[in-house]
């Protein structure tokens, strides 16, 4: 089946391609309504080296350590923990969240990212957790017996942002419902055609009736065609109840009983033809 006659099937069985194609998009524009829309928030944060360790040089940001990174990351784990959730919970934030260090970052970054359906939420969740991590980080080096001077500090380095409408994962929902919606409306549609085709074989088949059609009887050397001898039936008498009769043994071929056609005769070489005595002459 090439191209033409997909597009040929397609307009044949319109009104059963139609209909799904109108559903398809009816149930894509109601998704679209009724799917709640994401939004995300997100901030950069920076752990800086003691107040101690920068004193030489007074710039805690040329003294980031290696370390720091290492310390970046438990950080990282503890926040995302289930007894932070807890704590976060308790404090007022509900809404989805995620710490991890910056991609492709080149010192102790950490990306603070809040996700979820309301925006005023969703900034505001942003700014409880970036304090939260904080006293996290201050907590973990007193339990350490840390002296405050001696502590890794955090500091703000991009601010929560706007929430922004995280549109991706819904529209690509949204197209692979329609994608689908329009297969299975061309399978409707062709699984139509071939019940049609399948429908009209045998109907050409058979006889009115219903039944397989008498076959056509043989003919004869004039073209006619034959009728039936004596004591031969049609085809379908014996299936009626008609009682088999005997076929009577075919009649003896007479030449004679066939049409003849006669030919001028042409006179021999040297011989005149005979003059016809005029039509008045008896």
């Amino acid at each position: 089946m090439d191209l033409a006659e997909i597009f040929r099937v397609m307009r044949r069985r319109w009104y059963v391609l139609l209909p799904g194609l109108l559903i398809t998009a009816v149930l894509v524009v109601g998704a679209w309504r009724v799917l709640p829309v994401s939004y995300s928030s997100q901030s950069t944060v920076a752990l800086l080296n003691s107040r101690k360790g920068a004193a030489a040089d007074g710039n805690p940001f040329l003294s980031m350590e290696p370390s720091l990174t290492g310390m970046a990351d438990s950080l990282a784990r503890n926040v995302n923990s289930d007894a932070a959730k807890g704590d976060l919970k308790r404090a007022g934030l509900t809404e989805k969240y995620e710490v991890k260090i910056a991609d492709n970052a080149q010192g102790p970054l950490l990306w603070i990212t809040v996700t979820g359906h309301e925006p005023a939420a969703v900034l505001k969740g942003n700014t409880t957790l970036m304090e939260f991590t904080k006293q996290r980080l201050r907590d973990l080096q007193a339990d350490q017996k840390v002296a405050p001077d001696a502590m890794i500090r955090l500091t703000t380095i991009v601010p929560p942002q706007k929430p922004e409408a995280q549109l991706k994962s819904t529209v690509q929902y949204l197209v692979m419902g329609g994608g689908l919606g329009l297969v299975l409306s061309l399978v409707a549609t062709f699984f139509a055609e071939a019940r049609r085709r399948g429908a009209a074989g045998p109907r050409h088949r058979q006889g009115p009736a219903g039944g397989e059609g008498p076959a056509p009887r043989a003919a004869d050397r004039s073209g006619r065609p034959e009728e039936g001898r004596p004591g031969q039936g049609r085809p379908g008498e014996r299936a009626a109840g008609r009682p088999e009769e005997r076929a009577a043994p075919p009649e003896p071929y007479d030449q004679r009983d066939q049409p003849t056609v006669q030919l001028p005769v042409r006179p021999a070489p040297g011989t005149r033809p005979a003059r016809r005595p005029p039509s008045w002459v008896k």
